[in-house]
């Protein structure tokens, strides 16, 4: 019988650079907005509040959490690491987004604009083939994917990961990909129950088999490529529920991740919380779980809620 033996999760994007880049990434993202919908996109008061200087102290905490992310990965060794991230018209275009994907193919290397690292990255093809037949068995229509062009992987919700926790690449990988920006997207409930199945295959997996999975994205932030024409809220680009971001954390903190699938695709919307389907699926896999740590700072300059988090059965360094 195999195990999950950690779970980590993060936001990506600013989250993996350094605070110094983040006014040319936003000021280039709200001219994406621009181009994509013709929408002269606000610049939030937040955005001339904050300094540098609090962003750095801030980051600081975030950065701290990803290095024990990090860390987490070395000590545990995992035989496999499964990533769930969203597709932000990387690897797919608009017109072409399964809900659910799965690649099975054998290796691949990174690619895109926030791509760093020239490694290639095996596939754990048992893990990942396991998890496209029991869970099409089960009735989710989930697509395979065998191969990138070019051998490239460009969804940066795995990319980035990737390159920050396995530099080396030395440890195999299952990439999920999970639909968030495109409406309609997979139901909170239904990301739930495919983390359910993850856990189900991994159980079924040989014995001593040890699976450490990631959930990329998140959390509250509205950007160029958030839905916008199923959105009805009265957040602009660039705003942050940090309110509701703080709902998240404590549930997520107390053991009762598992009550976030139990919101509908309008309180996703509503919140800026699209790519939080991805820890929804996460904590779907680990069960009711209280995490080992919650990192979370709100900036403006980088228009997000920036998350942190880390679940292990026996927790390592529990900061409640």
């Amino acid at each position: 019988m195999g195990e999950i033996v950690a779970g980590l999760a993060s936001s990506h994007a600013f989250a993996f650079m350094p605070p110094e880049r983040w006014d040319e990434f936003r000021e280039q993202n709200r001219r994406l907005l621009y181009e994509r919908r013709g929408v002269a996109a606000p610049v939030q008061d937040g955005v001339r509040v904050e300094t540098l200087a609090a962003n750095l102290r801030g980051y600081a905490r975030i950065r701290g959490g990803l290095d024990r992310l990090r860390s987490l990965l070395t000590q545990q060794r995992p035989d496999a690491l499964v990533v769930i991230g969203d597709d932000q018209d990387e690897n797919f275009d608009a017109s072409n987004v399964p809900q659910l994907a799965v690649h099975v193919g054998e290796e691949f290397t990174l690619a895109g604009p926030l791509a760093t690292g020239a490694a290639t990255h095996r596939v754990h093809r048992g893990l990942a083939t396991a998890l496209l037949e029991q869970g099409v068995r089960e009735g989710f229509d989930i697509a395979r994917l065998g191969s990138f062009p070019n051998g490239e992987l460009r969804s940066h919700a795995h990319t980035q990961v990737l390159a920050d926790m396995l530099p080396r690449a030395d440890i195999p990988v299952v990439l999920v990909f999970l639909n968030a920006i495109h409406h309609p997207a997979v139901p909170p409930w239904r990301c739930a129950q495919f983390g359910q199945l993850l856990a189900r295959v991994v159980r079924d997996r040989p014995e001593g088999e040890r699976v450490a999975v990631y959930a990329s994205g998140g959390w509250s932030h509205f950007t160029a490529g958030y839905p916008w024409d199923a959105y009805r809220g009265p957040h602009t680009h660039g705003a942050i529920d940090a309110a509701f971001d703080h709902v998240v954390r404590e549930l997520v903190e107390e053991g009762d991740g598992g009550r976030l699938g139990e919101l509908t695709d309008t309180d996703l919307l509503e919140h800026g919380q699209v790519e939080l389907r991805a820890w929804i699926a996460l904590i779907g896999a680990l069960g009711d779980l209280p995490a080992d740590f919650v990192e979370y700072q709100t900036f403006y300059r980088a228009m997000m809620g920036m998350a942190v988090a880390a679940w292990t059965p026996e927790p390592v360094g529990r900061n409640r």
